[in-house]
């Protein structure tokens, strides 16, 4: 693109003598060396600030599912199994990256990364649904379409840009799938926490010797709806990979997968609030449902993945075509 060329001030294009805080600058005087030092600080500190702020929401939210555990200790038990198959995706996701599996490191803090995040999304989505659904002709489909998407999924991409991204282990446009799907892991393994705390606070049976049914039906629930948050991310990070190679159009990029994710996510909410499941065969139309919107959803990226997996081998063996022509 044009815009990747360095404009130039109409002075400095015609050459001339030094124009040092004219039109052009450099690091000189200690001053500028203080500048330089307070922006690199700025930098650096602004992820922190950002994890910072998520640690002391996501502690102030923890008591929902702290006060279970000590009640309900199961309760880590069904959560486990509630994102076996958000896991199962997740890591077919990263063992089909052909150019290296990703280490456990950046996938590490990428899933804590996206448990904190969360935090933020749930505090925007409760302070936000009131403001929003009591506009006039306002309802919960345009809440989840201008709220919970594009929230949800921007700190999902978040948690992969602030670290995984930035690291030498990032170096493949694929790999922005994988590291999604690893934030959408994280983003469901702690609300699927939450959902089944609440569903045990909301029985009653807290202090009682009962709930598990309870939350073995939320469990039930949440993991089907799992595999759609490393789907939806997985999406948008392949986006984000493909703008880290092309840093002349980054924004758009990144803005269309975000668009992708959050659209696709809205339309899942949407349709799973409002279809009448009861003429569907409840809780077998639900799962019917899902199976089938997951099932699209992931044929898409699956198809972005196959192209990316194709070009990569045909460029391979060309490479290997020329190292045995050239001995």
């Amino acid at each position: 693109m044009a815009g990747s060329d360095r404009q130039h001030d109409p002075i400095e294009s015609n050459g001339g003598p030094d124009r040092y805080e004219v039109t052009g600058w450099e690091s000189r005087t200690r001053l500028d060396a203080v500048a330089e030092t307070v922006h690199g600080g700025l930098q650096r500190s602004a992820r922190w600030a950002v994890i910072l702020l998520a640690v002391v929401t996501f502690v102030a939210q923890l008591g929902l599912v702290a006060s279970a555990l000590v009640y309900r200790p199961t309760l880590g038990l069904l959560t486990v199994l509630s994102v076996v198959p958000a896991f199962l995706l997740a890591g077919a996701i990263w063992y089909g990256n052909p150019t290296m599996r990703e280490p456990i490191w950046p996938l590490s803090v990428t899933f804590l990364l996206s448990v904190l995040f969360a935090s933020f999304a749930a505090t925007l989505n409760g302070a936000l649904q009131p403001v929003v659904t009591a506009l006039p002709f306002v309802g919960m489909v345009v809440f989840f379409f201008l709220v919970v998407g594009p929230i949800e999924e921007t700190v999902k991409w978040l948690s992969v840009r602030l670290h995984a991204y930035r690291s030498d282990d990032f170096d493949a446009v694929i790999d922005g799938a994988v590291y999604g799907a690893v934030a959408g892991l994280g983003f469901a393994t702690i609300e699927n926490a939450l959902y089944i705390s609440k569903g045990l606070f909301e029985s009653g049976t807290l202090a009682m010797s009962g709930g598990f049914e309870q939350m073995l039906s939320a469990a039930t629930q949440r993991a089907f709806v799992g595999p759609g948050h490393v789907l939806y991310s997985a999406i948008a990070g392949y986006y984000l990979g493909l703008a880290k190679f092309n840093p002349d159009d980054r924004g758009p990029i990144v803005v269309k997968g975000l668009l992708l994710a959050a659209g696709i996510h809205a339309t899942y909410n949407s349709l799973v609030s409002n279809l009448p499941y009861d003429a569907l065969g409840g809780g077998i139309g639900f799962v019917a449902f899902v199976l089938a919107f997951d099932g699209l959803v992931g044929y898409f990226l699956y198809r972005k993945l196959s192209r990316y997996r194709d070009a990569y081998d045909e460029v391979a063996a060309e490479n290997q075509s020329n190292a045995v022509s050239a001995d």
